[in-house]
């Protein structure tokens, strides 16, 4: 029983000892940097009322933290690996826009060890509002237009959409740092004439929302009737010169996914050649022998043959390529699902898919590529890949 003892005894003093030198080589030897975890305050982020944070470490030691160059926490002390320091940032106290958290810990060994953690964030205590720039406008558009809506916030937000004709539009800035949002909604020539609602929903950063209703009108428009006739043997030349039309409406759909959300262009667009005469005009009931009776969504424009052809607005070349039907083919992305479509050049300009391109800049010169009967442009516009008039765009008033 004694020898027992002795032996628990022995053991008790072994444990105190290994202990004791175990923490004080930590104190003299640990030169690892601690861990700080900022927790209930993400980079980047935007809080209103009050925000609870709070600081943890993997070490014993103590903490400071400053909020905009000012002590909040000064040298408080955390005895316990993983315990949890907290406090509240009254943010309807502070202005609005950016605020830096910068929080210090500094471990109780020898050598101090010490590591830092900031969080750059946004205070949003503002109720959100927002209006029609026209509240009293009558909105009217014709089938196969474009509906523009125009709102102003009071502040920054996260994001708005409209819904309309059973689908959701984004919304964005009509220039950078405005506070006037738009969409663009695109009407297509089938669509039914009638009166429609339309509702704005907005959310700013802090979860706020705001919702506008209006309505509008859709007018039915008297599309003309045309009857063309494209040789077969042109039909089979081309054919075997370009790609197919499938392959046309695949790429047009995947430029159409990938358009950026960002608005590339400013202000109105430019007819892409002086027209000297519309062959064809937008929404004309068309009949040919290759393609039967169908509706040609786009205008046939002329000038001199092999004059020079420029682009419309400011973007991104979508596309360079040639294909059976449109033959020499351009396509330029503006942003937000917004492209301009141009067929039947007779050549190319010094361009190539992916580069930018300015208002103005040529693409290539008026041909007769394709399944066309003669030197003109098919000048065609898109929005989310539903065909509108592009000669719409063009107006100073739009």
């Amino acid at each position: 029983m004694v020898f027992r003892v002795k032996n628990i005894l022995m053991i008790f003093l072994l444990s105190i000892i290994g202990l004791v030198g175990w923490k004080t080589y930590s104190y003299f030897f640990d030169t690892e940097v601690p861990i700080l975890v900022i927790s209930g305050l993400n980079n980047g982020s935007y809080y209103c009322g009050d925000v609870r944070c709070g600081f943890m470490s993997n070490k014993v030691g103590a903490i400071s933290v400053w909020l905009d160059g000012n002590v909040l926490v000064s040298n408080t002390k955390l005895y316990k690996q993983e315990q949890e320091q907290s406090f509240t940032i009254p943010t309807k106290t502070l202005s609005q826009g950016e605020h830096v958290l910068k929080a210090e810990f500094i471990d109780t060994t020898f050598h101090k060890n010490k590591t830092t953690a900031q969080r750059s964030f946004y205070i949003d205590n503002v109720a959100l509002q927002a209006a029609f720039v026209r509240p009293d406008a009558e909105y009217k558009v014709f089938q196969g237009r474009t509906l523009h809506v125009q709102f102003q916030v009071n502040k920054e937000i996260k994001e708005a959409k409209v819904q309309a004709l059973a689908n959701t539009y984004d919304c964005f800035p009509e220039a950078k740092n405005s506070s006037v949002y738009e969409c663009f909604i695109p009407i297509t020539c089938e669509e039914n004439s009638n009166e429609y609602l339309l509702s704005v929903n907005v959310t700013d950063y802090v979860g706020n929302t705001a919702r506008l209703d209006n309505k509008f009108q859709i007018v039915p428009f008297p599309f003309k009737k045309q009857v063309l006739h494209v040789s077969a043997d042109k039909v089979k030349e081309e054919k075997e010169l370009g790609l197919s039309q499938s392959e046309f409406d695949h790429t047009i759909e995947e430029i159409t996914q990938n358009s950026p959300q960002e608005k590339l262009w400013h202000g109105v667009f430019c007819a892409p050649i002086d027209i000297v005469r519309t062959t064809c005009e937008f929404g004309t009931i068309r009949t040919t022998q290759e393609k039967g009776r169908y509706m040609h969504k786009a205008l046939d424009i002329i000038n001199a043959p092999k004059s020079v052809v420029w682009a419309t607005q400011d973007g991104i070349i979508a596309l360079k390529e040639r294909y059976a039907a449109s033959g020499n083919t351009v396509v330029i992305d503006h942003g937000w699902g917004m492209v301009s479509l141009f067929f039947h050049l007779d050549n190319f300009a010094d361009i190539q898919a992916g580069q930018k391109i300015a208002k103005g800049n040529p693409i290539g010169t008026i041909g007769k590529t394709g399944y066309a009967t003669g030197y003109h442009l098919h000048w065609e516009t898109r929005i989310n890949n539903i065909q509108v008039d592009p000669l719409q765009w063009t107006k100073p008033n739009f």
